[in-house]
């Protein structure tokens, strides 16, 4: 299973929203910039987050992007789903219609459970989980130029 730019990018964007939590609205330049990722591409990967609810808009002046929801009730899972639909390994474990063969066929149940087990781990990471990891490897780096 190769994860998509899409996916990683998304995921990329919304945490440094979720890094931001509380704070000041983020424009996508800022998000690009730090994150070296194209702003027009961001500008569209913001738009099925907002849609979803999961981030908001700020008009005006000192505008931009916050996340609409609190980063710990917010899972991998729900924005990877978002951005790219099921977690499956193979096409016939989300839709068993689409080959003939589905009902005697022993890889695919190999395919669904580990389908199955992705889909498990990543319903359990959220996004704070992640806020809280990138604080404390951005704390180890400061802590490594220090010495």
């Amino acid at each position: 299973m190769k994860i998509s730019k899409r996916s990683r990018y998304g995921i990329r964007m919304i945490l440094e929203l979720a890094l931001h939590y509380g704070k000041e609205p983020l424009q996508i330049s800022e998000i690009a910039q730090k994150e070296e990722i194209s702003p027009k591409y961001l500008g569209q990967l913001i738009i099925p987050l907002k849609h979803a609810g999961y981030v908001s808009s700020i008009r005006g002046a000192y505008g931009g992007y916050v996340l609409a929801k609190p980063p710990e009730k917010i899972t991998i899972k729900e924005i990877f789903t978002l951005l790219e639909g099921p977690v499956s390994l193979t096409e016939c474990t989300t839709n068993p219609d689409i080959c003939k063969r589905t009902a005697i066929c022993c890889t695919r149940d190999i395919w669904k459970l580990i389908s199955d087990r992705i889909s498990g781990l990543l319903d359990t990471i959220t996004l704070m989980d992640l806020v809280e990891d990138t604080k404390k490897k951005q704390s180890m780096i400061a802590f490594t130029y220090q010495i």
